[in-house]
């Protein structure tokens, strides 16, 4: 069956988690309500040990298997923070929040984590320990590093950690994944062009800073169609432009803001090396200068081949071997998942959404009918990982 039949019968439940969390959505580490929420449900789920406070506002709860012969732990992690969006669609459980939305689905990933755990708790079918994690700020905060400096592989004794994302377009009911780099690392800049300002009626007397600005952007678009092998993926956009207020004053500054991704170390190391070029030079020509900040954010986010075929395996159990793409392109979106997999061995798989709105859209809703696969994917590595001896 592609969905566990018990996780089937509450089905309704998981939606209804998943809206009440939809309707109150919470940014970042300020996920006070939604840790409440889960921390409540774990509780009532009969979870041996329910955890809060980890990496600020982090939940784990942990379940042990009715068998005791094992010592192993297996982490599940979902996210729980939305993003500052506001709400485009007026469903019957849209945000109650102005300016603030699930826009990612991070209110279904904490929903089917939630249906994994009443699931394990009543049925405990495995011999060790699942550790469910409920992780804050994974939107820009870095929620997945805080709890692994907050000691948690160690305090729960996490051996292998595995994490889950909805992907809009790809087909319900199915799962997508690789070994190796799966998502990118992400880095901001901020580059500061310095000519001098003057009357834009007398250009001669100035050196026009935004001009100048045009040309860096434009530079910048060689760096990966001039410089990164056609075979490997990187991005740079340069996403916010601040210069002036006046319609005839040539600006004595412009602030350029954008990001950078790669999927490999030494790309990131070059791209960001072929910037600082553009920016150093370019403006040169002009007699202008260019300087630039780069503010690291999470690193690449790398599937270890062992977990990854494992988890595949068993979402082809779930699904049927043609309902798992073992060698889906990498995303350039970034994760800070890549935290907890830099700490222990592990995977990130994509679940299907659907035909729905993209991530981060103001259309975006999580599709409820996606979450019995998810969480039945949870249970079922858990009971595979850490199966019952001679049961």
């Amino acid at each position: 069956m592609p969905v566990l039949d018990r996780i089937a019968a509450f089905a309704d439940e998981i939606a209804a988690w998943r809206q009440d969390l939809h309707a109150h959505p919470e940014l970042q580490y300020d996920v006070h309500r939604t840790a409440g929420f889960v921390a409540d449900k774990l509780r009532a789920f009969g979870c041996d040990t329910v955890a809060t406070g980890i990496g600020r506002t982090g939940v784990v709860g942990v379940i042990r298997g009715r068998a005791h012969g094992s010592n192993r732990a297996i982490g599940l992690r979902a996210d729980m923070d939305a993003l500052p969006i506001q709400e485009a669609r007026d469903l019957p459980y849209r945000s109650t929040v102005p300016g603030k939305m699930h826009a990612c689905g991070h209110d279904g990933h904490t929903a089917m984590l939630l249906g994994a755990a009443k699931y394990l708790a009543e049925t405990r079918d495995f011999d060790g320990t699942a550790v469910l994690i409920f992780q804050p700020a994974e939107e820009g905060g870095g929620g997945g590093e805080a709890m692994v400096r907050d000691g948690m592989m160690e305090r729960f004794g996490v051996e292998t950690v595995y994490g889950m994302h909805n992907i809009p377009g790809q087909a319900l009911g199915t799962f997508a994944i690789r070994p190796g780099p799966i998502m990118a690392s992400t880095d901001r800049f901020t580059i500061t062009i310095t000519g001098r300002g003057g009357h834009a009626a007398q250009p001669h007397n100035a050196i026009d800073s935004v001009l100048v600005a045009s040309h860096v952007i434009t530079a910048l678009q060689s760096v990966v169609s001039r410089t990164v092998d056609p075979l490997e993926s990187a991005v740079v956009s340069v996403c916010a432009l601040e210069a002036g207020e006046a319609f005839n004053v040539l600006p004595q500054c412009v602030v350029l803001r954008g990001t950078m991704r790669a999927l490999s170390k030494p790309m990131r190391a070059l791209v960001q090396d072929r910037i600082s070029a553009i920016v150093t030079h370019v403006p040169r020509g002009f007699g202008a200068t260019g300087t630039i900040e780069f503010n690291s954010g999470y690193p690449i986010t790398e599937n270890h081949p062992a977990e990854t075929d494992f988890i595949a395996d068993v979402a082809a159990e779930l699904v049927g071997e043609a309902g798992i793409e073992r060698a889906v392109a990498p995303m350039m979106a970034a994760e800070d998942f890549s935290y907890m997999l830099a700490h222990r061995p592990g995977a990130y798989i994509f679940l299907g959404n659907g035909d729905s709105a993209g991530l981060h859209h103001p259309d975006y809703d999580f599709n409820d009918a996606a979450a019995p696969y998810g969480a039945s994917l949870w249970a079922r590595v858990i009971e595979t990982g850490l199966p019952i001896r001679g049961a």
